[in-house]
């Protein structure tokens, strides 16, 4: 598979420093390009995928990304919130979503799953469990799994 087969990842993170740990790891120890679009946070990510705000004007050969990773804890529209909203929606539900997150709450988890998440995942704190949970995350999503291509 090349590069440009890979689906782009939707990246939904407030917080500037984990953007760019993950952004940094993915491109130092992961051995294919992942495209990848950020958005800030939930309103952000919801105009992103239905093309409206900012993105309206975008191209009209606009594709959805084929994986999105979430944070819950969000400004404003928070991650569980964009979950159920992706999850109720005909055209987006096909793309999975994984939670990546510092929430270990057991209530947050079953939330989760209920409204339909595919994954969920709790950051680790210090920087190698976080390359071995994004090495993890890519070696699954990546490379063992088929993914929607341009939905």
């Amino acid at each position: 598979m090349t590069a440009n087969q890979y689906p782009a990842l939707l990246v939904v993170e407030d917080s500037d420093e984990d953007f760019e740990a993950l952004n940094r790891i993915i491109q130092r120890i992961c051995s294919i390009d992942i495209p990848m679009v950020r958005c800030v946070d939930g309103e952000d990510a919801l105009d992103f995928l239905y093309q409206a705000g900012e993105y309206a004007n975008h191209n009209e050969a606009f594709d959805l990304p084929g994986l999105i990773l979430l944070d819950l804890n969000l400004p404003g529209t928070d991650g569980r919130e964009v979950l159920a909203q992706i999850k109720q929606d005909e055209r987006l539900k096909i793309i999975p979503v994984i939670v990546f997150t510092t929430s270990s709450s057991s209530k947050d988890i079953e939330i989760c799953y209920q409204s339909g998440v595919n994954s969920y995942m709790i950051k680790p704190i210090g920087i190698e469990p976080l390359k071995n949970s994004v090495q993890f995350f890519v070696n699954y999503w990546f490379k063992a799994v088929m993914l929607p291509n341009g939905v």
